[in-house]
C-alpha cells in the first residue's frame, strides 16, 4: 500500500513510518518541523520506499499517484506547545485536518486522525469511556489543544456523512518512548531528564494526579488495527494501568539509580486529575491491548535518553 503520514517526524509519527515501512508499504512522509526532529526524517530518509515532503497542512497537500491511507499524526501536543503555538494548533487541527480529508475523498482513501484523551478535559467520569463527552474548559490554557482536536472529531464525522469519506478516530492516551523530546514538557521525559542529570525532579502539584503510560509500540500496533478494520466511532488506545505522577516518578528515579530528589512545583491551570482508560472498544473490536510492561517501556525510554545524554 502507498501511506501519507503526516507528522512524521514527530515522536508517535516516527515510530508509525517504521512500522509501515517494516510491513513493505510505501510511505510518503510530511512535516514542517514545528514540533518534529529533522534527524528522525533523515533517518526514515534511508529507507528507500520512504519519501519526505516538507510541508504545512494547513497549505493545501497536492499528491501524485495513488494513494491508501492517511495517517493524521500533524499536531504538536507538548504542553510547552499549548503557549506558544495556540493559532498554529487550531490552525491545524482545522484547516490542516481539512486538507487531508479533502485528499482523502479525492483519492479514495481511508484517513486516521490522532484524536486525543485531552478531549476528555478533566474528567467526571473515570476511568473515561468513548460514550463520554467530556469536561473541557473551552478557554483555558489548554484550550487550543482540547478544542482543536473535538473540533477535529466533529469535522471527521461531517465528512464522512457528508463525503463517504471513511474515518478512523483514535482517542490517544498519555504515550512514551524513544525519540520523544526532552523538552517537550511531559512527565517522562521531563523526569527521566532530569534523574540523569541528578538534578531536583519536579511535580505539578502534590504528585497525586493519575495517568496511564502506554509504550508506543504498542500504540501503533492500536494505530494500525483501526485503520484496517471497520470502526469508524472513536475508540480509546491507552494502556488502563494507572498510576500517580510521583509513582511514576520514584520508579524512574530508582530504575536510573540517580540521587535527584522530588520538588513540588506549582500545578498548571485545567491540569486533569485522573486519566485512565476504558478500552473495552479496542479489545472487542481490535483485539488491541498494551503488551510492554511499565517496567520494560521505561528502561528502553531511559536507555534512549542515556544514550543522547
Amino acid at each position: 500500500m502507498r501511506v501519507l503520514v503526516a507528522g512524521c517526524a514527530g515522536f508517535i509519527g516516527y515510530h508509525l513510518c517504521e512500522r509501515l515501512l517494516g510491513e513493505g508499504c510505501e510511505v510518503v512522509g510530511v512535516d514542517n518541523f514545528c514540533s518534529g526532529s529533522r534527524s528522525n526524517a533523515e533517518r526514515l530518509a534511508r529507507h528507500a520506499r520512504f519519501r519526505f515532503v516538507e510541508h504545512d497542512i494547513v497549505q493545501p497537500l497536492t499528491l501524485d499517484g495513488a494513494l491508501d491511507r492517511i495517517y493524521d499524526l500533524a499536531c504538536p501536543a507538548s504542553p510547552v506547545d499549548f503557549g506558544r503555538q495556540r493559532l498554529g494548533i487550531l490552525a491545524v487541527c482545522s484547516r490542516g485536518l481539512w486538507n487531508l480529508l479533502d485528499l482523502a475523498r479525492d483519492k479514495g482513501a481511508r484517513i486516521l486522525h490522532a484524536s486525543t484523551s485531552e478531549v476528555y478535559g478533566d474528567p467526571k467520569e473515570h476511568p473515561q469511556r468513548e460514550a463520554y463527552w467530556g469536561h473541557v474548559n473551552p478557554i483555558g490554557p489548554r484550550s487550543c489543544y482540547d478544542e482543536g482536536k473535538r473540533f477535529g472529531e466533529a469535522l471527521l464525522v461531517a465528512h464522512q456523512r457528508e463525503h463517504g469519506t471513511p474515518v478512523r478516530i483514535p482517542r490517544i492516551f498519555n504515550t512514551y518512548g524513544p525519540h520523544m523530546r526532552a523538552d517537550d514538557g511531559r512527565a517522562l521525559p521531563t523526569f527521566i531528564d532530569q534523574a540523569l542529570r541528578n538534578a531536583p525532579v519536579t511535580i505539578h502539584g502534590d504528585g497525586t494526579q493519575t495517568r496511564s503510560f502506554c509504550y508506543v509500540t504498542d500504540l501503533v500496533d492500536g494505530l494500525v488495527r483501526l485503520i484496517e478494520s471497520d470502526v469508524s466511532d472513536p475508540v480509546n488506545l491507552g494502556n488502563p494501568q494507572e498510576i500517580t505522577v510521583r509513582q511514576a516518578a520514584e520508579e524512574v528515579i530508582a530504575l536510573i539509580g540517580s540521587r535527584s530528589t522530588i520538588a513540588l512545583v506549582p500545578r498548571p491551570g485545567d491540569d486533569p486529575s485522573v486519566r485512565r482508560p476504558d478500552i473495552t472498544r479496542a479489545r472487542t473490536l481490535l483485539g488491541w491491548e498494551p503488551k510492554v510492561p511499565r517496567d520494560e517501556g521505561f528502561r528502553k525510554t531511559i536507555e534512549y535518553f542515556r544514550q543522547r545524554a
